[in-house]
């Protein structure tokens, strides 16, 4: 039974029927899908949201495919793109997708071998003065794409994997003067790169391989006066042919509601 208006009543309609590829099949249904839905409904894009692809299962069996809108066109483009820019806020799945992605192509022979790479850039540490091998040095720079491989890969087969060279995770100065042959290729928190470091890693793009290079212009940790790589690439490559940008807001926000309310505050004051 629902009350309400009679605007209220046709959205929620509208938006319970949005879910039913959900709910028909005992899907959990979680409060982005709600707002997703309602977004859809409001630009009478329901039909382009409902038919979201299933990208793959998890290791719990559970179907991963696109949350919003943008993220479908996010997935789109790295399956006909061979150089992708995924910018927006923290929880838009910009790296979970593109490690998705990267791990379904890896899986169906696309590619050889997975290269996850950022800059080791955060609070003022330097790889030189952390503690132990050059493993247990980037290891902490590194963990959210570890975190995402393992959503996806029995973490026992990872450092098999890691030591046939067919996932690989290094910082981002380990990429200079290599060519980056049959890869797909993740560099994550470009927002720390250099313009220089930017040009140097992408032109280690190789035959027969894709790179997503994922980032938030918000959250940039140079240090004054270096310029972040990624704000300046936009204005370079943007409308180059075989190159695509993804553009996130607070609406694709898909971890915990209280995110997009704190973007949303942070927004309101400019950081």
């Amino acid at each position: 039974m629902i009350s309400g208006s009679d605007d209220a009543i046709k959205l929620c309609t509208e938006i319970v029927y949005g879910l039913k590829p959900l709910w028909s099949q005992d899907r959990a249904i979680a409060s982005v899908d709600i707002l997703a839905a309602k977004q859809a409904i409001e630009q009478n894009l329901t039909e382009e949201w409902s038919d979201r692809p299933t990208m793959m299962r998890n290791r719990r069996g559970d179907m991963i495919q696109p949350r919003t809108l943008k993220q479908k066109q996010y997935v789109q483009f790295m399956e006909t793109h061979d150089l992708i820019f995924g910018i927006g806020p923290a929880g838009t799945g910009k790296t979970y997708l593109a490690a998705v992605t990267a791990v379904k192509a890896l899986q169906s022979n696309q590619f050889e071998r997975l290269i996850l790479t950022r800059p080791a850039v955060e609070a003022g540490e330097k790889l030189g003065f952390l503690p132990g091998d050059l493993q247990q040095k980037i290891s902490p720079y590194l963990r959210p794409l570890y975190d995402a491989l393992h959503e996806l890969i029995d973490p026992d087969k990872i450092p098999a994997m890691m030591e046939r060279g067919i996932i690989e995770l290094a910082p981002l100065a380990y990429m200079r003067g290599r060519t980056l042959n049959n890869a797909f290729i993740i560099v994550d928190e470009a927002q720390n790169t250099t313009p220089a470091q930017m040009k140097m890693v992408l032109t280690r793009l190789g035959f027969n391989s894709r790179m997503v290079v994922t980032g938030d212009i918000t959250q940039i940790d140079l240090p004054s006066p270096q310029h972040s790589g990624l704000i300046n690439v936009k204005n370079i490559l943007d409308g180059v042919e075989g190159v695509a940008f993804s553009y996130f807001n607070k609406s694709d926000v898909v971890r915990h509601p209280l995110v997009q309310k704190i973007v949303a505050a942070y927004e309101s004051v400019g950081n």
